[in-house]
């Protein structure tokens, strides 16, 4: 995925750590795993966060303060490459897994809500929380 984008250097390795991760993370984790890769500052990951999320890769977990890498990457069922509207998000409040789903007909809905109100949405992102199957069992 990331030889089709045209990242930098920074925004390769913010990437890299997020798709490696079992978990969202906080900035200043990722800031962390990369001081032995040059990164000195916050400012140098929230400036790779703030590009990958705009291009559609990263996703910011506003409940969480924290960021996952895009698990939706085949967007072509939206009909654009990474610009699907909705992005929504199931979060174990238990063990922390994140899960990252997209539905068509929820897009819809909200599109028509929008549209009979002349509302343009900027960004639109659903967090459910709650308990996985296996924290339930």
């Amino acid at each position: 995925m990331t030889s089709t984008l045209n990242l930098t250097k920074n925004q390769s390795l913010v990437l890299d750590v997020l798709t490696r991760s079992d978990a969202p993370l906080s900035a200043y984790t990722i800031l962390d795993r990369l001081r032995d890769s040059g990164f000195r500052a916050p400012l140098q990951v929230y400036r790779a966060l703030d590009k990958l999320i705009e291009m559609g890769v990263a996703h910011r977990l506003e409940s969480l303060n924290s960021f996952v890498a895009c698990a939706h990457t085949n967007a072509n069922c939206c009909g654009h490459t990474h610009g699907h509207g909705t992005v929504a998000f199931a979060i174990c409040e238990s063990c922390g897994q994140v899960s990252e789903f997209h539905d068509h007909a929820i897009d819809e809905r909200l599109s028509g809500w929008a549209k009979e109100r002349k509302f343009k949405p900027a960004k639109t992102t659903i967090e459910i929380r709650g308990l996985c199957d296996a924290c339930m069992h």
